[in-house]
């Protein structure tokens, strides 16, 4: 169901951008602090579970404690959490102790912000739009989360998995038994391939988040793209991999998160995934 305001796709897309920038900076926040929530948690179970005397660790939240400089600990004012524009009049530095601000704060609310511009654009206002959003907005905090800290927490890959099932009750993508079977198949064929690996090799080659995550775009999109976004995200990690080791950026040994490569692949897909699909049978006249 498409919902008529009378406005252009450009100006809706023009006044999605700007919603777009806050949802990133509030992924920003996702990315950084939601790995150390579950560490301090772990520990904490970790230490009653073996009767341990408890560490003193300061309580994190996604709301406290309040924005400050990880370098000096100076609180981050208002005006300066505007997404973008305050890196950008800030000059990627800290108004306290001038240390640099990282470059992913400003790129995530960017990379938010055009993606949810996009998807307006592309799909209007709409429910299958709010569908495709909602997955644009945690695929990306799963890639951020994953490059930082290798890492896909069943706290968002799982929910994800169900709210693509959800979504396919009514068939908003594809059939539900399409959606099942991609859920079940997206879990077991990289479930397969770690284990044949480790069989072979007898090291782990990728982490069990990462089944759950390729189930996950299996439930939103059924088992027929599970082969795509498969090649795709091989293919752009090898190519990530090989260069990293070419410019000596990465050793050889360095594990290199498989997530966002994934993210990466469902994202295209989910948006153009029918047409590549179609332009390629069609080079083979089928």
């Amino acid at each position: 169901m498409l919902l008529d305001t009378g406005l252009s796709p450009y100006a809706l897309a023009l006044a999605a951008l700007p919603f777009g920038l806050i949802i990133g900076s509030f992924l920003n926040v996702v990315i950084l602090r939601f790995p150390e929530q579950l560490k301090n948690n772990w520990r904490r179970e970790s230490e009653d579970f073996l009767g341990l005397p408890s560490e003193s660790t300061e309580n994190i939240s996604l709301s406290m404690p309040a924005s400050r400089c990880p370098s000096c600990g100076v609180a981050i004012k208002p005006w300066h959490n505007i997404p973008v524009i305050s890196y950008v009049f800030l000059r990627g530095k800290c108004t306290a102790c001038s240390t640099a601000i990282s470059i992913q704060y400003p790129l995530i609310e960017l990379l938010c912000g055009l993606a949810t511009a996009f998807i307006v654009y592309q799909f209007g206002l709409s429910l299958f739009a709010a569908y495709c959003l909602l997955f644009t907005w945690i695929l990306i905090a799963l890639t951020g989360i994953d490059y930082h800290d290798q890492l896909l927490p069943d706290q968002i890959t799982l929910p994800l998995l169900w709210v693509g099932l959800f979504a396919n009750l009514s068939g908003t993508f594809v059939p539900i038994n399409e959606a099942v079977i991609g859920a079940l198949a997206g879990y077991l064929s990289l479930w397969s391939v770690f284990w044949i690996f480790k069989l072979v090799t007898g090291k782990e080659g990728m982490g069990y988040g990462d089944f759950k995550l390729l189930a996950a775009l299996g439930a939103w999109m059924g088992w027929q793209m599970l082969p795509l976004i498969i090649v795709l995200s091989t293919f752009v990690g090898a190519v990530v991999g090989i260069v990293g080791v070419l410019s000596k950026a990465k050793d050889r040994q360095a594990p290199i998160a498989f997530g966002p490569f994934l993210a990466m692949a469902g994202w295209i897909a989910l948006i153009w995934g029918d047409k590549i699909l179609e332009n390629y049978l069609s080079l083979f006249g089928f």
